[in-house]
């Protein structure tokens, strides 16, 4: 493996939150296969707004060391020209999924979710499995 560092989406997050045992997640398994994993500015913001006050010292304490890429001016041309493009096929998804994606994309770094039924459809984006 060439780039060992994988954007995770939230949904990645939150299974690993919700395995009794945190061997069987998604996110272990992707770190077993040697990525190490950053987060989106996105994903941290839906982490945390969706999180009750009893939680939130789990989610701080596993990100305090993740790195958090930003939505920043890039991001948002690459996601003007993403939503243009699945708007043209009737296929567009949630704005937080588009802006995720549109961070992956600029950083150009492979990204892992388990919803695979919208981010599928951004051709340009690299989907680990």
């Amino acid at each position: 493996m060439a780039d060992n560092i994988i954007l995770v989406d939230t949904s990645i997050l939150i299974d690993y939150f919700r395995k009794p045992d945190k061997t069987k997640s998604k996110l272990i398994s992707l770190i077993r296969t040697g990525y190490r994993f950053q987060i989106s500015s996105i994903t941290e913001y839906e982490i945390f707004a969706g999180s009750t006050p009893t939680q939130q010292g789990f989610w701080e304490e596993l990100l305090k060391k993740t790195e958090v890429l930003s939505f920043n001016k890039g991001t948002a041309q690459i996601a003007v020209q993403l939503n243009s493009d699945l708007k043209v096929k009737r296929q567009q998804i949630a704005i937080a999924d588009l802006f995720i994606a549109a961070i992956a994309i600029e950083n150009n770094i492979p990204f892992a979710t388990l919803n695979l039924k919208h981010f599928d459809r951004i051709a340009q984006l690299k989907i680990v499995t």
